[in-house]
C-alpha cells in the first residue's frame, strides 16, 4: 500500500509542476467552465474548438490583454490548463479506486482507515478550490486573486507532504508489525511552520508577478529594500498585497528556513540518520540558489517552474526526516 501512495504523491508533485506552467505561460484562465466530468474530454473537432474558443472570447483576459489571439495561439494555453484538470481527474482516479479496493479486500492496517478518507475529501476539496481560483479572474480583471493561488498551491502541498507521511507509516508497518504511528517532533514542527510561511510568500510572490519587479541579487536594484516604495494602509496588508515587500520577504525569509532546515538536519545527523541530513542540506541549498538564479534570469520559465518543483521536493525531504526522527514502536 504504501508504494500506492507514494505513486500518488508523485502525481502530486507533477501537478504542482503543471501548475507552475500554467501560471508562467498564463494558461489558467483559457477554460472558462468547470465541467468535472464532461470537461475531461477535450474539443475533438473544429466546431467543438471554435465553441470553446468563443467562450474565452467573452472572458477579461480575452478582452482586455489577449483580444486579437488566434486559433492557433489559443490552443497553446488551453493545452496547459487542460493538463492541469486532467492530471486532477487522473490523482483522484488513482487514489480513489485502489482505496475502495483496499477497503473492499480489509486490506487497509487498523487506525488507517479514516486517514486516508480525509485524504480523499481533500483531493476533492482541492479541485472545488482550483475552480474558486480560476472564477475570480473571470470577472473583471483578467487574473486570479493571488490569495485564492496561495490556498490552491499550500493546499496542494498539504495533501502531497500527508501522502509521504500516511505512505511512511505504512511502510514502516509492514517492516515491523508492532510499529505505531510515527510522532510529529516539536522541531520538525517549527521547521514545517516556518517553512509554510515561505511557501505562503512564495504562491503571494507568483500571484502578484513580484518576481518580475527586481531582478537583481542580493540587493533589488541598487538599495536593499527599494527607498519611496509605495506603502499599503493599513501596514500589514503590504505584507499581503505590495508585491516589492513581498519579494523582499520571500528573498530572506528564505535563509531563516534555511538555518531552521539546518539545525534539523543536524539533529537528524546526530541521531544517526545520516542520509536524511544530507538530502535535507541539499534540498534547500539548490532551492535557493534556484530562487536567486530565478530572479535573475528575470523568471525563465524553466527556473521559474524549478524552483515551484524544488519546493515541493524540500518538502517532502523535511517530511520524510521528521517521520524517520518521529518513528516509535509500540
Amino acid at each position: 500500500m504504501s508504494n500506492w501512495l507514494f505513486a500518488v504523491a508523485a502525481l502530486v508533485l507533477l501537478m504542482i509542476v503543471v501548475g507552475g506552467i500554467t501560471r508562467l505561460t498564463e494558461s489558467g484562465l483559457s477554460m472558462v467552465r468547470w465541467e468535472p466530468v464532461s470537461g475531461a474530454i477535450p474539443p475533438l473537432d473544429a466546431e467543438a474548438w471554435q465553441a470553446e474558443f468563443d467562450a474565452y472570447r467573452q472572458s477579461p483576459q480575452y478582452q482586455q490583454v489577449n483580444r486579437g489571439m488566434t486559433m492557433a495561439e489559443f490552443k497553446e494555453i488551453f493545452f496547459w490548463e487542460y493538463v492541469h484538470r486532467l492530471l486532477g481527474r487522473i490523482i483522484g482516479l488513482a487514489f480513489a479506486l485502489p482505496l475502495l479496493w483496499f477497503w473492499i479486500k480489509r486490506a487497509i492496517p487498523a487506525g488507517h482507515g479514516w486517514r486516508l478518507l480525509v485524504l480523499l475529501g481533500l483531493g476533492g476539496l482541492q479541485g472545488a478550490i482550483g475552480w474558486w481560483m480560476v472564477a475570480s479572474g473571470l470577472v473583471d480583471r483578467p487574473e486570479v486573486s493571488h490569495i485564492r493561488l496561495a490556498v490552491h498551491l499550500l493546499a496542494a502541498l498539504l495533501i502531497f507532504a500527508a501522502l509521504i507521511w500516511a505512505a511512511l507509516d505504512l511502510r514502516q508497518l509492514a517492516r515491523d508489525p508492532d510499529a505505531r504511528p510515527a510522532r510529529m517532533p516539536t522541531l520538525a514542527i517549527w521547521t514545517l511552520s516556518i517553512l509554510a510561511l515561505q511557501l505562503l510568500f512564495g504562491a503571494y510572490t507568483a500571484g502578484l508577478e513580484a518576481g518580475y519587479a527586481f531582478s537583481s541579487w542580493p540587493k533589488m536594484g541598487d538599495e536593499w529594500f527599494p527607498g519611496g516604495t509605495p506603502m499599503l494602509e493599513p501596514f500589514v496588508r503590504n505584507f499581503v498585497d505590495n508585491p516589492i515587500v513581498v519579494q523582499f520577504v520571500h528573498r530572506w525569509l528564505a535563509f531563516a528556513v534555511a538555518a531552521v532546515v539546518g539545525i534539523l538536519a543536524a539533529e537528524a545527523w546526530r541521531r544517526g540518520k545520516r542520509t536524511e541530513a544530507v538530502v535535507l542540506v541539499a534540498a534547500v541549498l539548490l532551492q535557493i540558489v534556484l530562487g536567486i538564479v530565478t530572479l535573475l534570469t528575470g523568471v525563465h520559465i524553466h527556473v521559474a517552474v524549478a524552483h515551484q518543483g524544488m519546493a515541493a521536493i524540500l518538502l517532502g525531504s523535511v517530511v520524510w526526516t521528521a517521520h524517520r526522527l518521529g518513528e516509535r514502536r509500540a
